[in-house]
Parts: C-alpha cells; sequence; structure tokens
C-alpha cells in the first residue's frame, strides 16, 4: 500500500513539476516587453474553456519550439479567473504539455485591461498581440488562426 501512495504521490508532482503557471499584469507584461527590444512578441490571450482558444495553441507552441534560438517568444495570457489558477489552468498546462510561457492575467478592471491591450477590442477570445519594440511593431488580432495565417502576420512584421 506504502508502495502504491508513493507512486502516486510522484506522479501527482511530476505531472504538476511542468505546469508552473504565474500571475501577471499588464504593467509586467509591458515592462517585459520593454526590456526585450529586439525579441518579437506574440502574446496569445486565451482561456482554458474557449475552443478556439485550446484549437489554436498547437500553431503557439509550434512558434515557440521553430524559433527557439530567435529573439522570438511567445507569451500565453489566460484569461481564466485567478482562483481557477491551481485547479484549471495548471492542470491544463500540464495535460496538453505547453512549453510557452503561460500566465493569468491578474488585474482587477477586466475592462481597463481590455482597453489597455487595444482599444479596438471587444473582449472576444482568442486574441493576439504582436510586439517589437526595435521595430515599432504593434499588431492586434481579435479572431482565432491558423498556423499558416499565424506565419502569414509573422512574416510582414
Amino acid at each position: 500500500m506504502k508502495r502504491y501512495i508513493v507512486t502516486i504521490l510522484l506522479i501527482l508532482v511530476g505531472y504538476g513539476a511542468n505546469a508552473q503557471v504565474k500571475l501577471l499584469t499588464l504593467n509586467e507584461l509591458e515592462q517585459r516587453v520593454a526590456k526585450g527590444k529586439d525579441t518579437t512578441y506574440v502574446v496569445n490571450f486565451w482561456a482554458t474553456w474557449c475552443g478556439p482558444c485550446v484549437e489554436e495553441l498547437p500553431y503557439f507552441e509550434r512558434l515557440t519550439s521553430e524559433n527557439a534560438k530567435k529573439p522570438f517568444k511567445v507569451i500565453l495570457m489566460s484569461l481564466d479567473f485567478k482562483s481557477k489558477l491551481k485547479t484549471d489552468v495548471e492542470p491544463f498546462v500540464a495535460k496538453h504539455k505547453l512549453k510557452s510561457e503561460v500566465f493569468v492575467v491578474n488585474e482587477m478592471d477586466q475592462q481597463k485591461f481590455i482597453d489597455r491591450v487595444d482599444k479596438s477590442w471587444s473582449g472576444a477570445l482568442p486574441a493576439t498581440l504582436i510586439l517589437n519594440t526595435d521595430k515599432k511593431v504593434r499588431s492586434f488580432y481579435e479572431k482565432a488562426f491558423t498556423y499558416d495565417e499565424l506565419l502569414k502576420v509573422l512574416n510582414k512584421k
């Protein structure tokens, strides 16, 4: 019986080990982008309960792996409630083996947050923000992407 319990504990520890998800404010995100001046940031706003969001996540993961040696970063910003971080978001990240950085939005006023990301954003998901400080790139898309559409948008930058 002890062996069985130890095995379960090891599985649970391993299950959550790669699923470290942190809270992040928009100010913290902006500070981070400002530090990586030559880096292209692809910030995808999604949620575990959003079907189109979940469907496009593999495309962002593919971008992460294909651009690992470039100044390029995919950041997945979950709009799940902060209270769902441990119960929903972390298990989702572990189950789907997401390699991109994953954060849960840590803002009190969701409408203010949405307006700061982009005035044209209705708040619908998925949404993607592409930023590069050096190249003065700031593009916002309120839509689900295919992989080819993502590449086309990024190649214009």
